[in-house]
């Protein structure tokens, strides 16, 4: 089977619904955050406090190689793996793109701790909510190339998961 990835804005519950779905349906996970920690033996904020974001990308240009080769995975992104659109087409050879969104308060509530997220800490002045929303504005062209789109709002993972395998069955990727 073709990997599952799944995209989208930090909040969304990529890696919860990933767990979930890999569970669910059999197949293997892979957190690219998570594979970039190990390589580079430090956490994501460490990474961009003492190395910086460019280091950081190329963490995860090359976490994004390796799983692209890969099948029968479940792959939960960074929520800007994909603005790299070399990542994109990558992923996109071998794994169906789902996209998690949220509305702006969901994320806005998701993310409200301060200093775990460097790249929305890095463009809050202040103002988190327009913060988030700068960057979902600057990405929402992106995450509309998706093959598949759910809004996680209002819903938990397990309802994502199943919404998600639903689709993957409907499609005739994954079978009953």
């Amino acid at each position: 089977m073709k990997n599952v990835v799944l995209i989208g804005f930090m909040g969304t519950g990529k890696t919860s619904t990933g767990k979930a779905l890999a569970s669910r349906i059999g197949c293997a996970f892979a957190d690219v955050d998570q594979r970039i920690e190990r390589a580079a033996g430090m956490t994501i904020k460490e990474i961009f406090s003492q190395k910086g974001e460019a280091c950081f990308r190329q963490y995860e240009k090359d976490v994004v190689q390796e799983l692209a080769r890969h099948k029968n995975f479940v792959i939960s992104t960074g929520g800007g793996t994909v603005k790299d659109p070399e990542n994109l087409a990558l992923l996109q050879q071998n794994g169906i793109i789902i996209c998690l969104t949220a509305s702006l308060d969901a994320i806005l509530s998701r993310t409200e701790k301060h200093g775990v997220r460097p790249v929305l800490d890095a463009h809050d002045h202040g103002d988190r909510r327009q913060a988030i929303q700068e960057l979902l504005d600057s990405r929402r062209g992106i995450y509309a190339q998706a093959d598949y789109t759910v809004d996680t709002s209002m819903v938990s993972p397990l309802q994502v998961t199943t919404d998600i395998v639903y689709y993957l069955k409907r499609e005739g990727i994954l079978h009953a």
